[in-house]
């Protein structure tokens, strides 16, 4: 079997009866990557292509990684979407996957670049195929901070490996029926997302090997991950369900 890797050397891999430091952990048919830049925005890597997830703080962030072939867009905010970041990454061969609401934001410089993907729609890009799942809140008092249809999460799958990027949203049903998905990404912070109870929850219905916790700074700092743990232990399916925790702030 081949590993997913995290080039993070203080990858916190979870288990029932104990705690292990691991650089690489075995899971999935492919190889590739997992390097967290920060809060939302990460890079993928394989042999042959990379992919940039949310890409902001800059052009100089990205120095250290290859240019990408692929970068996807989940959101119009700032922790998701920043153009001059987008203007300032080698994208001279990229292609840009985004909803129309983030294409509405792109300079005209860009439109030959981009892919608008709507809720549902699927494009294969470099040997990707690239599937937009809805992203939207449910609780009353959080609906003003993610309408339904206008973000995207996705699904990207790459020689039948699946990999779900939440974005920002909250226990949909259209997350929790999500199929066969090897690496999931799942947000959890307040008032933002949903609580880390949700996302637990979540993680129980749609059962992905692996799941990576992120996005989990809300406006009272970050949120207790280890209460993430918890509730997916407490569900029964600890043995069943991966969790690793990468270093998403490490300024903090």
């Amino acid at each position: 079997m081949l590993s997913c890797k995290s080039d993070k050397k203080n990858a916190l891999v979870e288990t029932d009866s104990e705690e292990v430091i691991e650089e690489v952990v075995e899971l999935v048919e492919t190889d590739f990557t997992i390097s967290p830049v920060s809060h939302a925005t990460m890079v993928l890597q394989w042999p042959d292509a990379t992919i940039y997830v949310d890409p902001v703080g800059g052009g100089q962030t990205f120095e250290a990684y290859p240019d990408p072939d692929l970068i996807v867009i989940t959101d119009i905010h700032g922790d998701h979407l920043n153009v001059e970041t987008l203007e300032s990454i080698s994208t001279s061969k990229t292609k840009i996957i985004v909803p129309q609401a983030v294409a509405d934001k792109l300079p005209a410089t860009l439109d030959a670049q981009v892919d608008v993907l709507n809720n549902g729609d699927i494009k294969e890009r470099f040997g990707f195929l690239v599937e937009a799942i809805p992203m939207y809140n449910l609780r009353e008092e959080a609906l003003k901070f993610h309408e339904k249809g206008r973000g995207n999460g996705y699904v990207i799958q790459k020689e039948g490996t699946r990999i779900y990027i939440s974005g920002d949203t909250e226990d949909i049903p259209e997350m929790r029926a999500l199929e066969d998905i090897d690496v999931a990404f799942v947000c959890m912070n307040l008032p933002y997302t949903m609580t880390v109870k949700s996302a637990a929850s979540a993680v129980v219905d749609f059962m992905p090997k692996k799941v990576y916790p992120y996005h989990y700074r809300g406006t009272d700092g970050l949120s207790d991950v280890s209460l993430f743990r918890t509730w997916i232990k407490k569900s029964g399916k600890w043995n069943e369900i991966e969790i690793v925790q990468l270093d998403w702030y490490p300024n903090q």
